[in-house]
């Protein structure tokens, strides 16, 4: 049977299965109901995801393809046969790209809001960005001669500058570059106008090589291989080799190169031979602008507030509405939904451990804690307290290193125990334990959690956390702080589950176990994506047997549906919409435990080469609410997607005379009305209410 599933048609593409991921992003700026802001912010999305898909993605296929490595994943595609097929679906989908951009700058037109070259200005607004030109960006922008003594310059990862064809008084022809630095904004406003800022400095290129006639111009972004390969093992100094790490990531190979369409063909010659790229690696924009991720400019101008969905406001549920989270700790389990319900309760159960004198030790794990930390403010204190502080932060957290790296550095410098890492694995999973001296005993409190402790990814990711004083559950925690901290042979918890280890083979349990209850079987697995190939061949198993498995997959999967004698009982869905779904949750029907949250995802990576934790549910009412949130998930008709048997991704819509259940809004009134009926203390009433809107019968 495993030999039969390894059939490399019964998978899909990765890198090909993301790029559809994308695309439903691309597909939320299509919703009529949106603001036209709200749409921007899609696109800016779009384009902040592509660029990363390209400095780590593309730039690591690339690699493999200079390596000599022809065969990478379970399809059997090629390096090369995966480059030409990206080439060939970006290529196709940028009209659609385009054509979205337009029509989001019309609308804005529509309420006054223009985005528009300079030229296209009347005289007035042309004399003023005149003088903001001369006064803020004419002593920052830098004209750079390339010939024989000005050497082309190194360009940094995303660069973004105009390239020039020049000619002096004695008709020789020149080039140049002119770069923009990123601390000037990308777009120059005036009055409800957005200028990018690529057309006033274009326009203005005499002033910057004065005595050249401009023969031709063009703005250009450069994107290259931002992976970092660190040699732990070799390394005496971790902190050292990490920051020489990220000055490399602004010397990797080029990997794409963006210019507008119209570039003239000396120009795209005079580049491509400097930079050393092949024409299929250059992509030409006719109407979007270059680095499309700097639309969020436009997006959070506060004066553009109207054209913006306004965000929702969490709300804090009880019992941590009326008493703190350690009291109501000690009563029962809490679990919260973000970004439905505030992520204030978990930033106060680290300030009030720090501000008790009973508190005898904090540990934690940080990911990615954002630039301005509460936690980590509240860690500090603790230490200046007397407390004893633990935190293991990854420095390898991809994009998120410099952060960390200073947040590591100062919580040492205050005298916390800072554990950099784990050499050949990221610590990926999201733990904070709090050990107190109560009543003549230690007791230990538990925040265990799907996604990071950052307040501010907190408000648009969605994530489940649970609070938890379990004794089973903390003795766990101590053992894998020691784990982290020490040397140890045994990396095995008794009641939690840890990866590399335990995860995958208890998943790899429960799904079988599952199975043996053919077609009465049911499994729910959501997580970000799904990759393993143990994982899918299970879950092939298990629906050859007859079980139903529904899979909430918000970006890769590379499960095939449909195939017949296979998988015609897997039904794979996705869900896009405001807020960005990302709890990891695993749900078993029969199962004495049926609920599981984690932070891995259903990846290699995760399974394999990090440290994870899967935490099981053992609160029935919690589990019950998991199941709802779930199920609630899987009637969506406004932001579902499915997967169909062509693999491409079909959004659900409601049927004639059906109710619109769009489960992100319904969480969202769900929680407000929960929050106004605590305050009258009407608690029945809240329970009808979570029956009514978690089953979609509100």
């Amino acid at each position: 049977m495993d030999s039969y599933l390894n059939n490399p048609e019964f998978y899909l593409n990765r890198e090909l299965s993301w790029l559809r991921f994308n695309s439903r992003v691309l597909e939320q700026a299509n919703y009529d109901d949106l603001l036209p802001l709200d749409k921007l912010k899609f696109i800016a999305i779009y384009g902040t995801n592509l660029d990363e898909f390209y400095m780590i993605r593309v730039a690591g296929l690339k690699s493999l393809y200079n390596a000599g490595v022809y065969e990478t994943s379970y399809d059997k595609l090629t390096p090369t046969k995966q480059l030409a097929e990206i080439r060939k679906y970006l290529r196709d989908e940028l009209p659609l790209l385009e054509g979205k951009f337009l029509e989001i700058v019309e609308e804005l037109a529509n309420n006054d809001i223009y985005i528009k070259d300079y030229k296209e200005l009347n005289s007035d607004d042309k004399n003023s960005i005149k003088d903001y030109f001369f006064e803020h960006i004419y002593p920052i922008i830098i004209p750079i001669a390339v010939d024989a003594t000005h050497p082309f310059p190194h360009l940094n990862n995303l660069s973004f500058g105009i390239a020039l064809e020049l000619q002096d008084s004695s008709g020789n022809i020149k080039h140049g570059l002119i770069r923009i630095p990123r601390v000037l904004q990308r777009f120059i406003k005036q009055n409800s106008i957005f200028i990018p800022i690529e057309s006033i400095v274009e326009y203005f290129t005499k002033e910057l090589f004065p005595g050249f006639e401009v023969i031709a111009s063009a703005p250009f972004r450069v994107t290259r291989n931002a992976d970092m390969a660190i040699e732990e093992e070799e390394a005496d100094d971790f902190l050292e080799i990490l920051e020489e790490g990220l000055r490399s990531r602004n010397k990797g190979a080029i990997v794409r190169l963006e210019l507008y369409g119209d570039a003239d063909e000396s120009i795209i010659a005079f580049l491509s031979k400097h930079l050393e790229i092949q024409d299929k690696d250059i992509y030409y924009y006719k109407h979007t602008p270059l680095n499309l991720g700097s639309l969020w400019q436009i997006v959070g101008d506060k004066e553009l507030a109207h054209l913006l969905t306004p965000s929702f406001k969490p709300r804090t549920l009880p019992p941590l509405d009326r008493e703190d989270v350690y009291s109501a700790m000690e009563s029962e389990d809490i679990m919260l939904y973000h970004p439905y319900e505030s992520f204030e309760p978990v930033v106060k159960f680290i300030q009030d451990a720090a501000d008790d004198k009973d508190t005898l030790a904090i540990r934690m794990v940080l990911y990615r804690v954002g630039p301005n930390s509460p936690i980590v403010k509240a860690l500090i204190d603790a230490v200046e307290s007397g407390i004893q502080v633990t935190v293991m932060v990854e420095l390898k957290a991809r994009f998120d290193e410099k952060n960390n790296l200073k947040w590591a550095r100062k919580l040492e410098s205050a005298g916390a125990h800072v554990v950099y890492g784990i050499p050949g694995l990221k610590v990926h999973a999201k733990i904070a334990h709090v050990v107190k001296h109560k009543n003549g005993k230690l007791k230990g409190y538990l925040h265990l959690a799907t996604g990071n402790y950052n307040p501010t990814t907190a408000k648009i990711y969605t994530d489940l956390t649970l609070f938890t004083t379990n004794s089973k559950f903390n003795s766990d925690a101590t053992k894998f702080f020691h784990l982290l901290t020490a040397f140890a042979s045994n990396k095995k918890l008794d009641n939690l589950s840890m990866s590399p280890t335990q995860i995958k083979p208890k998943l790899l349990r429960l799904i079988e176990k599952e199975a043996e209850y053919g077609v009465d079987g049911h499994m729910i697995l959501k997580a970000n994506a799904l990759v393993d190939q143990d994982i899918i061949k299970a879950l092939y198993k298990a629906s050859i047997k007859g079980c139903k498995i529904d899979l909430i997959i918000r970006g890769i999967c590379c499960l095939k549906c449909d195939i017949e004698g296979v998988s015609e009982n897997i039904k794979v869905h996705s869900i896009i919409g405001k807020y960005l779904e990302h709890p990891r949750v695993y749900w078993f029907k029969h199962n004495r435990i049926k609920a599981f949250i984690s932070s891995a995802d259903l990846m290699p990576r995760n399974l394999d080469r990090r440290i994870e934790l899967l935490i099981p549910i053992e609160s029935n009412k919690l589990a019950s609410r998991v199941e709802q949130i779930l199920k609630l998930q899987l009637d969506d008709n406004t932001h579902r997607f499915v997967l169909t048997n062509e693999y491409e991704y079909k959004r659900i819509y409601p049927k004639d005379g059906e109710k619109i259940i769009d489960s992100q809004n319904l969480l969202e009134r769900y929680v407000a009305k929960a929050a106004n009926l605590s305050k009258t203390k009407k608690k029945k009433n809240i329970k009808k209410l979570a029956k009514q809107m978690l089953n979609s019968e509100g």
